[in-house]
């Protein structure tokens, strides 16, 4: 299963790898060699001090960028040493590497669209959904191995309060909501949600209608990020694996048809309309 439905990638954040590790402790030492604390840090290169922090935890896949924008503030061999670091880290292979370095960009970025088909997004979605979407996984993870996957997510969904200046759109087939995951009582609770996160200012919620002849999502899910260098970065999911599209050829169709289908989607009112429907339905 992938990363919103279920896969293992929730549990790289709180089990980091050898060489995440060892990076983000080679990145602490150039810091504090430079004498810098992790606010200072942070400023210079613009990102915020949790995600810092968590690079060098050893709990966030590092930014592509990241050992560029330090030369600034390391010096000219501290940039080498972290390039190269981060050589070994672009090799490895697997879902939890590629989902780590994704939610890092999820969480700085200044812009985030999702569209699903298969299940709520994950920044969405309650727990008693997120619980049966995990009910779901096959292999049956262990409890210890549930229990962790529900609090990455819960606490990934922090991203909605502390990123009050990034814009978020989500796209969601009305057929995701109507299947009803989880029994009717979930399902009220998941369009509770929807109908409150989306009243924030900055968080756009937008139906796929079940009957629509015009439908640029054939190729299904994607997720999409602006970094605030305002580079654009693509994601995408399938079983048991995950792809990260930095190419601008790869990117910009499918911010084509992200835009199509916000066309194609139902109005942000109709969508309320619906979401209060289904919130009285029996």
């Amino acid at each position: 299963m992938t990363a919103d439905q279920g896969g293992g990638s929730n549990n790289a954040e709180l089990e980091p790898s050898e060489s995440l590790k060892t990076f983000g402790a080679v990145l602490k030492s150039l810091r504090e060699l430079a004498g810098l604390t992790q606010e200072e840090f942070a400023k210079r290169l613009g990102y915020s001090v949790a995600y810092i922090a968590k690079i060098e935890q050893g709990k966030r896949f590092p930014p592509t960028d990241l050992p560029g924008r330090t030369e600034e503030a390391l010096g000219a061999l501290a940039s080498k040493v972290l390039t190269d670091a981060a050589k070994t880290l672009t090799r490895r292979t697997g879902l939890a590497s590629w989902f780590q370095q994704w939610v890092g960009i999820e969480e700085e970025a200044v812009t985030l669209y999702a569209y699903e088909c298969r299940v709520i997004p994950g920044l969405l979605q309650p727990e008693g959904y997120i619980r049966a979407v995990f009910d779901q996984q096959i292999p049956p993870l262990s409890q210890e191995q549930f229990e962790r996957q529900v609090a990455a997510r819960l606490e990934r969904q922090r991203i909605l309060d502390e990123r009050p200046n990034t814009g978020f759109s989500f796209l969601i087939e009305e057929a995701v909501l109507r299947r009803g995951l989880g029994g009717v009582e979930v399902t009220r609770d998941v369009v509770r949600n929807l109908l409150e996160q989306g009243s924030r200012r900055n968080v756009e919620i937008l139906l796929m209608p079940l009957q629509q002849v015009e439908h640029c999502g054939v190729d299904g899910q994607m997720y999409l990020a602006e970094r605030d260098s305002h580079e654009w970065v693509g994601y995408i999911e399938g079983h048991d694996c995950s792809t990260l599209l930095t190419q601008p050829k790869l990117v910009s169709p499918m911010l084509q048809r992200y835009g199509k289908m916000r066309s194609q989607a139902l109005s942000h009112l109709a969508t309320v309309d619906v979401l209060r429907d289904m919130q009285g339905a029996p």
